[in-house]
């Protein structure tokens, strides 16, 4: 192995001045039975009933609003990731009628940039808080996501108050998505200053060159290098490219796609994670995401095994019987996980204090559907086939899993939002996924469902 031992922080990881880690419940799994010959456009209809009920959840405090990114059960109560937030834009705008919900969230989007309560530079922070609630400590947080005094609610509770050039990448590429559906000016000059913000704060002339992680939450730069936030650089770098027609924009994704492609490992078929320092490549964990995100970026055939190496590497079936899977009996999943360490999770040992065990076979739902998109796009011989079976397993899931979750204390519609993963799973990025409906996997299915590609420069 090159370099150190310890992987570059994920996206995901938490930014914050602490270790910020989020307290989550004990996980649980309905038993409801499926719906027999339920048709896709039920499931697409119920998914996006999810995204709207976690949309609408807190209408009293405000119609400027952000989405719940979990149910209540995950234990975050009301935060609403950025990450999650840019996806949902996207999967309203591949959705018949989206368009509203897509402009009033992009709007949030920009409400925050502008209403920081520190920082007038273009940044966005990894999660805001959009709904009152009580925390662990008994402190009341009554506010939702516009404080009283016009500020943006940052998720101080947690610590997500840093800021990772993957999700800055995103709310880009949702906001320059906005600019080219309506034609409003004010969502690309968002996107613009966005990226702005990751080229003044990430760019590297480190010998691997490409765009650093960010700041953590007392605006420290961080030292790594990710292949996951280079690749969503491509998609955000081309999509400005292409917008403003700027030429700057076309180097700047240049920058990002070196990176990616110093990444590659032609032996195996795959891309590394990243680097820890800019010099030497961090060759294990090796994640989903930069193999399937690396794909709909570049579309590039002389990476495309990639696809294989996820779809064969990071295969898992979880049933009842696995040790710690949460699969009620009965019932089978199949999909991918979160990483090569996921396969080697200690099933002995919780993910972290106060959380179960991880079932090494747990299906993340939201990188299942990452590959059934990048499967379509490749359009290989037996990927439609293959994509339509892993969106049966992730339509069986909204069917079957999560059942009696509620956001904002408010039962859901039945039957609606897919479970971030089938049993809990370890990352192997120092966090876990678990069976709590969720945002960001629930717009990955819809995405996928229409074909939509975000990463399209």
């Amino acid at each position: 192995m090159t370099g150190s031992s310890r992987p570059p922080l994920s996206r995901r990881t938490l930014l914050g001045t602490g270790l910020g880690v989020a307290v989550l419940a004990a996980t649980g799994t309905g038993t409801a039975q499926a719906v027999q010959g339920t048709s896709a456009g039920s499931a697409t209809r119920r998914a996006r009933a999810f995204l709207a009920a976690a949309m609408d959840a807190y209408l009293d405090h405000g119609t400027i609003r952000l989405t719940q990114s979990y149910t209540d059960q995950a234990g975050l109560f009301s935060t609403a990731f950025t990450y999650d937030n840019a996806l949902a834009v996207l999967a309203h705008l591949a959705s018949p009628a989206g368009e509203s919900r897509a402009v009033a969230l992009g709007d949030a989007l920009l409400y925050a940039q502008s209403h920081d309560p520190v920082y007038d530079d273009g940044r966005l922070r990894q999660a805001y808080n959009v709904g009152p609630y009580t925390f662990y400590d008994g402190s009341p947080q009554p506010d939702g996501f516009v404080k009283a005094d016009g500020t943006a609610n940052v998720g101080t509770q947690f610590g997500f108050t840093g800021t990772a050039v993957g999700d800055m990448a995103w709310a880009g590429i949702a906001l320059s998505a906005l600019a080219e559906r309506t034609g409003e000016r004010r969502f690309l000059t968002g996107a613009v200053r966005i990226g702005e913000w990751i080229e003044r704060v990430g760019r590297t002339d480190e010998p691997l060159g490409g765009y650093k992680f960010g700041v953590d939450g007392a605006d420290r730069r961080l030292p790594f290098t990710s292949t996951e936030h280079n690749t969503d650089l491509v998609g955000l770098f081309g999509r400005l490219a292409r917008l403003t027609g700027d030429k700057v924009w076309r180097e700047r994704r240049a920058r990002a796609s070196a990176f990616v492609q110093k990444m590659w490992e032609p032996s195996g078929g795959f891309f590394y994670t990243g680097s820890n320092d800019g010099v030497t490549i961090n060759k294990a964990p090796i994640p989903e995401d930069t193999q399937t995100w690396t794909h709909l970026a570049l579309a590039s055939p002389a990476h495309a095994r990639s696809l294989d190496w996820a779809a064969t590497q990071l295969a898992v079936l979880d049933t009842a019987d696995r040790p710690n899977s949460t699969v009620p009996s009965g019932q089978s999943y199949e999909g991918v996980t979160f990483s090569s360490a996921s396969l080697l999770a200690n099933e002995g040992a919780p993910i972290a204090e106060g959380q179960p065990r991880p079932d090494r076979n747990g299906v993340w739902f939201e990188g299942t559907a990452h590959l059934a998109l990048a499967l379509r796009h490749r359009g290989h011989t037996g990927d439609e086939k293959h994509a339509r079976r892993l969106l049966g397993s992730i339509e069986r899931a909204q069917d079957l899993l999560g059942d009696g979750q509620t956001v904002g204390g408010t039962a859901l519609p039945a039957r609606s939002g897919i479970v971030s993963a089938s049993s809990p799973l370890d990352t192997g990025f120092g966090f876990g996924y678990y069976p709590y409906r969720h945002t960001g996997a629930t717009a990955w299915y819809l995405l996928a469902t229409a074909r939509a590609n975000p990463l399209r420069g």
